[in-house]
């Protein structure tokens, strides 16, 4: 989660009050009444069509196979996935790129999935072909389960990460007392890879604050680095202040938080929580109902901490890995015009622009995404 706080102290009264969205739930009622009194009516119908569709499903499926073809051109879920061999079936034309001088708007091409997914990659020719996936503040490894089946479709070494608190790990997002110690896991990891071994570090929302602070630690080991919309800090800069700078611009991420005080009212926040009926609006705008869903009983409480250190990055280390930022313009969360402020201030290598992508472009457009994680390991 993007944190986008007032400079003015939190409340310390009535803090575990949520904010509440009354149409919501008259809404989700009107439309359950409405399923239920067509379900009957249209029952025959549906079985009829469904009868038609395995009909022609199985046609189609004979079809193919007389003729030999490896991939089934049916639509189907997002994270895609084709049959082994092929990539051996007669070479498809290469995607357009993006421009190297300016940022260009990429959405979901509409294109056979053997087109999408099966991109020429010749992993021997990249410098680089492992890839380390990092979760914004209050997710998981787990909101990259379709960047990973993508990713690992053309042959990626994939990785996620749950940082401390996040995901399945088991401390308490409360006792989380410092960055160092939320970003624990990712620096474990990079400092357990054999010498000579790099790897692509992809982050996302606060995740760039966290790959921003490995990169000053392990700078041999990481060949990229890619921010999602993500926190990309300057030297001496938080997170805290960042978002700060851009004071009441985001009501939407004030009306959501819910700061959590386990040590007592009179101490600071250990932790910041996320009102469950704003999520959607918040941050999957643009997201299939079905991973908002997933999100609702996955995500975890932000600890507060590490978004109040400031970051020390130097250019010998931070500066000698090769930046790569990918804007959501419909972001709610964070805001375009934040993004690009981060962007100016801290310019990296090259940027792309995922058309019509909310804060989460690993739920509402993960086959653009992925479609850039590959370009963006291709660049030599």
């Amino acid at each position: 989660m993007g944190i986008c706080l007032s400079t003015k102290s939190p409340p310390r009264k009535n803090h575990s009050k949520r904010a509440t969205n009354p149409s919501g739930t008259t809404n989700s009622s009107n439309r359950w009444s409405r399923v239920r009194s067509s379900s009957i009516k249209r029952e025959k119908f549906d079985d009829s069509v469904i009868h038609e569709h395995a009909i022609a499903a199985a046609l189609l499926f004979q079809q193919h196979q007389q003729q030999n073809v490896g991939v089934l051109p049916f639509d189907r879920s997002t994270s895609l996935r084709h049959l082994p061999g092929a990539g051996n079936s007669k070479r498809q034309p290469p995607l357009p790129r993006s421009s190297s001088t300016r940022p260009r708007s990429v959405t979901d091409p509409v294109v056979p999935p053997q087109n999408l997914l099966n991109q020429d990659v010749n992993l021997d020719e990249l410098e680089v072909s492992h890839i380390v996936l990092v979760p914004g503040g209050g997710f998981g490894a787990w909101c990259w389960y379709k960047t990973i089946a993508l990713l690992e479709e053309c042959k990626f070494k994939v990785t996620a990460i749950d940082l401390a608190g996040s995901g399945i790990d088991l401390v308490d997002t409360n006792n989380i007392k410092s960055l160092s110690q939320y970003v624990a896991p990712l620096t474990d990891f990079l400092e357990k890879l054999e010498d000579g071994e790099k790897v692509i570090l992809v982050g996302h929302d606060f995740g760039g604050a966290c790959i921003s602070y490995a990169m000053e630690l392990f700078p041999s080991k990481i060949a990229k680095a890619v921010f999602i919309s993500a926190s990309m800090l300057k030297s001496g800069q938080s997170t805290l202040e960042m978002f700060s700078q851009k004071e009441n611009t985001n009501d939407l991420m004030r009306q959501a938080q819910k700061f959590l005080y386990t040590n007592g009212n009179n101490l600071p926040p250990t932790a910041i929580d996320l009102d469950k009926m704003l999520l959607k609006d918040l941050l999957f705008n643009h997201s299939p109902s079905k991973d908002v869903a997933l999100a609702s009983v996955s995500m975890r409480p932000i600890p507060f901490p590490p978004v109040l250190e400031k970051l020390s990055l130097s250019d010998s280390n931070y500066g000698s890995v090769r930046r790569f930022y990918i804007q959501t313009p419909e972001d709610n969360a964070i805001p375009i015009t934040l993004q690009e402020s981060m962007i100016n201030e801290s310019p990296p290598e090259k940027v792309f622009r995922l058309k019509g992508s909310d804060h989460s472009p690993f739920f509402s457009k993960p086959q653009a995404l992925h479609k850039l994680l590959v370009e963006i390991a291709k660049i030599t």
